[in-house]
């Protein structure tokens, strides 16, 4: 175990445990500095967050990343997650300690990562076991920080679709790795409903956005019914539902997204059942 800065956000205690977090992915405001980000998130009632390793929370500038850290704990947010860009390559492992140290900096309990750079149907075996080699080291150095990996549930990676994130998850066969869930585009809520289901306790978050048709961004109150099914599906796990990529990149809405968000989680405004 490395040295630790602070403890790392734990779950809920006593009657509320088990109980969603609800929060915010800073990539959501790349433009904006993390005092602000934080801020906004504070204002909207949220609880966690999940620092950005691209512009935010960069893992070789430890001084930046305990700024970030001090404007979390300025406004009463859990650190969560850190949201990093690794993707399991060879040429990437040898920089994979600077994530797991910013993590740690963070108080963050995970580490996103993402499963290679292409979809699973098109990987050929080489490419599916070289990617799975180096989550499964990434998953040791992570133990090491006592972190959990999880993978970005995304197109693009081995982790596209819900047989191929299983498969994966089995092949890496880590106990500290779990993934990430999103809707995928274009997906009918029950569909994607089912895939959740599917995926079940091995499902660490998931990052709440309503985009139909493709990418166009919608009020998340547009799709509050797959919300608030996801959300009583993943209750009593211990997980965090994140908003992301709100509409417009306006952070003049998260007030309102976080609201509908907590209305598809059962919460009254004040954030309690």
């Amino acid at each position: 175990m490395t040295e630790d800065s602070g403890s790392h956000a734990p779950g809920p205690a006593g009657p509320d445990a088990g109980r969603t977090r609800l929060g915010l992915c800073s990539v959501t405001f790349r433009r904006l500095p993390a005092t602000e980000v934080a801020r906004y998130a504070a204002y909207a009632g949220l609880e966690v967050i999940e620092w950005g390793a691209d512009v935010h929370a960069p893992a070789g500038e430890p001084g930046t990343v305990r700024a970030v850290r001090d404007a979390s704990d300025r406004y009463g947010l859990a650190c969560c997650s850190y949201g990093s860009y690794f993707r399991a390559t060879p040429g990437e492992l040898t920089a994979f300690p600077a994530a797991a140290r910013a993590a740690v900096l963070l108080g963050a309990p995970r580490v996103r990562v993402w499963a290679g750079g292409t979809a699973s149907r098109y990987a050929l075996p080489e490419e599916r076991h070289q990617t799975v080699r180096c989550l499964r080291e990434a998953a040791r150095i992570a133990a090491d920080h006592g972190l959990e990996l999880a993978t970005e549930f995304h197109g693009g990676t081995l982790t596209d679709t819900v047989e191929s994130t299983a498969r994966l998850l089995d092949e890496v066969d880590a106990d500290n790795v779990r993934t990430y869930w999103q809707p995928p585009l274009d997906t009918p809520d029950e569909e994607a409903l089912a895939g959740l289901a599917e995926l079940g306790d091995r499902v660490t978050a998931v990052h709440a956005f309503s985009w139909w048709p493709g990418n166009s961004r919608l009020p998340l109150a547009d799709r509050r019914d797959l919300w608030a099914a996801a959300l009583a599906l993943l209750e009593g796990r211990g997980v965090e539902a994140l908003l992301e990529f709100v509409p417009g990149d306006d952070p003049a809405v998260l007030t309102r997204e976080a609201a509908t968000l907590r209305c598809a989680a059962g919460r009254t405004p004040s954030g309690r059942p």
